[in-house]
């Protein structure tokens, strides 16, 4: 098992205390500056856990059709990385820990120095880079943690366990067990195979455990009552923002979906 470490601040608002904590997600920019700002504070105030912040990028591998189409709109909207730190900064001051997402080419471009003092200032709690190998994230990982920053990783549900040890090595606040062996978007079941990597990432660390991609209903969240700490929820939520519809309702119904 991975070494214990120190609880933080993120660590311990995700951690299940009897229920499944939420991450509801939003893109920085979508469908403009102020409205994802409007929605980061409504999560907050509907009884998020953390909050995701998604940092727009060209190239995004992991995301699903949802993700990708908001990401390119926020992109044309004129949204950069200096302006989702802008969106964490407001939503941050809500209370609620922020966890921003991206992949490792704005971080770079932007510099990774740079990116943790600026992420830190605007008070986000920790970050996750999709597509960031833990096996290379050395750096990365200690300019993060250096300005007070987590650092997540993800695990699938193909990970190896020697794999699943190494992306918790260089995990804080919480390890991010992806559900799917594709990308992100809404799924009317679970992968079967979702209990057993649970089973098998909490024999190897102490981290809390949050599952992502594909959760979509309440009884998703149910499901994982006991197995994991928190659900992600990103596609379900912004899909709702992209039909133009409010998706406060949808997320109140998660948020409560473990009962």
């Amino acid at each position: 098992m991975a070494t214990a470490r120190a609880e933080g601040a993120l660590a311990a608002a995700v951690r299940a205390d009897g229920d499944v904590k939420l991450i509801p997600y939003l893109m920085a920019g979508y469908p403009d500056r102020a409205r994802s700002v409007e929605l980061g504070r409504m999560y907050a105030r509907s009884g998020a856990a953390a909050i995701e912040i998604g940092i727009p990028f060209s190239d995004p591998l992991a995301d699903g059709p949802v993700i990708q189409r908001v990401g390119q709109a926020a992109l044309e909207g004129g949204m950069t990385v200096a302006g989702a730190l802008g969106v964490a900064a407001e939503v941050a001051a809500e209370g609620v820990p922020v966890v921003l997402m991206t992949y490792v080419n704005p971080v770079l471009a932007y510099d990774p120095r740079r990116f943790a003092a600026d992420a830190a200032e605007a008070g986000a709690r920790g970050v996750l880079l999709t597509d960031l190998p833990p096996e290379e994230g050395g750096p990365i990982v200690e300019w993060m943690r250096a300005a007070g920053l987590d650092t997540v990783f993800l695990v699938a549900p193909t990970s190896p366990d020697p794999r699943i040890e190494l992306a918790a090595e260089a995990s804080s606040g919480f390890l991010y067990c992806v559900t799917v062996t594709g990308v992100t978007g809404i799924r009317e079941e679970l992968d079967s195979r979702l209990e057993h990597l649970l089973r098998r990432v909490r024999r190897l660390t102490d981290l809390p455990l949050a599952a992502g991609f594909g959760i979509s209903r309440p009884e998703h969240v149910r499901a994982l009552r006991g197995q994991a700490d928190a659900a992600v929820v990103a596609s379900a939520l912004m899909n709702e923002v992209l039909e133009g519809r409010e998706p406060q309702r949808l997320f109140e119904e998660l948020v409560n979906g473990w009962r």
